[in-house]
């Protein structure tokens, strides 16, 4: 199959997907466009804020993406093309985006309120509880590994075998670029607010700052070392964290969508311009390598397809800034189908070299590979490899920064939501709530624990997250489709993805753990395998008991009167 027969499938099928499907559900679980959303009910200016669409799509979308929809195609393809591209499509369209929309429908009609609440109210206190818990652990777990993506994408010197020490200039003006756009979203963010233009306007002021960043950033290069990143990216995420969202996440999530949408589109026109072959077999086996299609095709691929963390952004931060109740579908069901369309262009890139072509080039990691391939196919149309190349690196460090934003965001909500109950009188706490409810030290806290775990570094952390993501998955689709049921509306669409997400997720995590403990009773683990054998113990425990309660509600026969939310 060519490239250009690959994307045509993936438009159509994600293109009729938007239309049909959204709006079916759109259709069958109600939108009332004249309804007042919480991000007006509740507005505080830290974090219930109404936005514009393509503002609050443009943080949906940056903060799902993250280095996810770029890496998992990538590493799944030695199962073959086929069944990525399959899983891509089918786990987009009736996985993700209904677990997207779903979450992001049931937070704006409880207030804006995370799932954890949802729990709560329509599972129950413990159900909640256990439910915080897990999400706290793996935002920990999604920092860790994202701060150490970024850091690595950052660091600007490269030790070679013979440990001669080379500046990385691609690195470099990625790290210059980055800094530059926090610094301009501040400012965007002040324009945003205080001015009434329209949205034209301030999309055009966007590109302008946009531009000036890349320009910038290429002439004026930045080198330090991965451990100094690793300090400054923490400082900023603990105020990105707690900052209203009007004056760093909304504006910088603008500015970063601007440029993964062109990255996208750049994409496109260059895979139809080169018409790229594929190298890839269409299927290979089963079991590669000892790794099995079934649960592993299933985890490895989770942004692009279907992804937990995504219900935690449409929850926790993009349902508090919905302005219309219309505007949910293009917001998260878009979003999602956007990140697809981001995976099979990542799939066509890996399909394009031919076996051991990437690593002859130097292209080892995911990122390298999917640069690589874009700039080969922008390269037909005369633009300068090199420079295609660190536009690229930079538009996939944006992806993982920006997720990081909003995942330290949510994992500072989730730690305070633990400890607060609808009984607490928020005016006259004890002296410990009023410690442990702090913003500033679930923060902390948060992100000390994370910044430990990111010393393991990226390839311990990384293959627990996506058992632990698709965990979180059923999670929400359970906690969903209790809710529909409970407000008498329809909730048959998220049966299936539940079912199908607990056989993979439960048999992943049971496999990791059997893996790591018999390593442990044989030769013994080290630091970083020691905390992958507690954390997957840990989730496998917190993940089973709120599926049983979750499934225990939505079995039993009940004379709930509650009226629709």
């Amino acid at each position: 199959m060519s490239g250009i027969l690959m994307m045509v499938i993936a438009i159509v099928v994600l293109g009729g997907a938007y239309l049909l499907y959204g709006r079916y559900l759109q259709n069958k679980w109600g939108i009332d466009p004249n309804a007042k959303t919480p991000a007006y009910e509740m507005e505080d200016g830290v974090d219930y804020v109404p936005a514009d669409t393509n503002v609050v799509f443009g943080h949906q979308f940056a903060s799902i993406a993250g280095a996810g929809p770029i890496n998992g195609p990538i590493q799944a393809a030695i199962f073959g093309w086929l069944p990525v591209l399959l899983w891509i499509l089918v786990g987009g369209v009736f996985f993700g985006a209904v677990q997207d929309f779903a979450s992001m429908y049931a937070s704006v009609k409880n207030k804006g309120r995370t799932i954890g609440y949802i729990i709560e109210e329509y599972i129950g206190k413990l159900g909640k509880k256990l439910f915080l818990l897990f999400c706290w652990l793996f935002c920990i777990l999604v920092v860790a590994a994202f701060a150490d993506v970024v850091a690595g994408t950052f660091n600007g010197f490269n030790a070679d075998e013979a440990g001669k020490i080379t500046k990385v200039v691609a690195n470099g003006a990625v790290a210059t670029t980055s800094m530059l756009f926090i610094i301009e979203a501040v400012g965007l963010g002040m324009f945003l607010k205080y001015t009434k233009f329209n949205k034209w306007v301030n999309t055009a002021v966007a590109i302008v700052l946009l531009v000036l960043a890349v320009a910038l950033g290429l002439h004026f290069p930045v080198y330090l070392s991965l451990g100094v990143w690793h300090v400054i990216i923490f400082a900023y995420i603990l105020v990105a964290s707690v900052a209203p969202v009007w004056a760093l996440l909304q504006p910088r999530d603008y500015l970063n969508s601007y440029l993964l949408i062109f990255m996208i589109v750049g994409a496109v026109i260059g895979v139809f311009v080169s018409n790229p072959s594929c190298n890839l077999k269409a299927f290979t086996s089963f079991n590669v390598d000892g790794q099995y299609m079934f649960p592993i095709l299933f985890v490895t691929i989770a942004c692009g397809a279907v992804s937990g963390f995504h219900s935690l952004v449409s929850s926790g931060t993009a349902s508090k800034q919905i302005k219309n109740e219309k505007n949910m579908l293009p917001v998260s069901f878009g979003a999602m189908l956007m990140e697809s369309m981001l995976a099979v262009i990542a799939l066509i890139a890996v399909a394009s070299f031919a076996k051991g072509e990437a690593a002859a080039q130097g292209l080892t990691t995911q990122p390298q590979i999917f640069a690589g391939a874009i700039a080969n196919f922008l390269s037909v149309v005369g633009l300068p490899h090199s420079l295609v190349f660190t536009l690229i690196n930079l538009a996939v460090s944006a992806f993982a920064l920006t997720s990081l934003d909003s995942v330290a965001r949510v994992g500072r909500l989730s730690f305070q939501e633990f400890f607060l109950d609808d009984d607490v009188d928020q005016d006259n706490m004890s002296p410990f709530l009023k410690v442990v409810t702090n913003k500033y030290f679930a923060t902390i806290i948060t992100l000390v624990l994370a910044y430990l775990l990111t010393k393991v570094g990226y390839a311990e952390i990384w293959p627990l997250f996506g058992s632990a993501n698709q965990l979180l998955s059923v999670l929400a689709l359970v906690a969903c489709a209790v809710f529909l049921k409970k407000t008498k509306r329809q909730g048959f669409m998220l049966w299936g993805p539940m079912v199908f997400m607990m056989a993979v997720t439960f048999t992943a995590l049971s496999m990791t753990i059997v893996k790591l403990s018999k390593a442990f009773m044989t030769t013994g683990l080290d630091v970083g395998n020691t905390l992958q054998l507690i954390f997957a113990v840990l989730l496998l425990i917190l993940g089973v008991l709120v599926a049983i309660q979750g499934v225990k509600k939505l079995l039993e026969k009940t004379d709930d009167k509650k009226a629709t939310a």
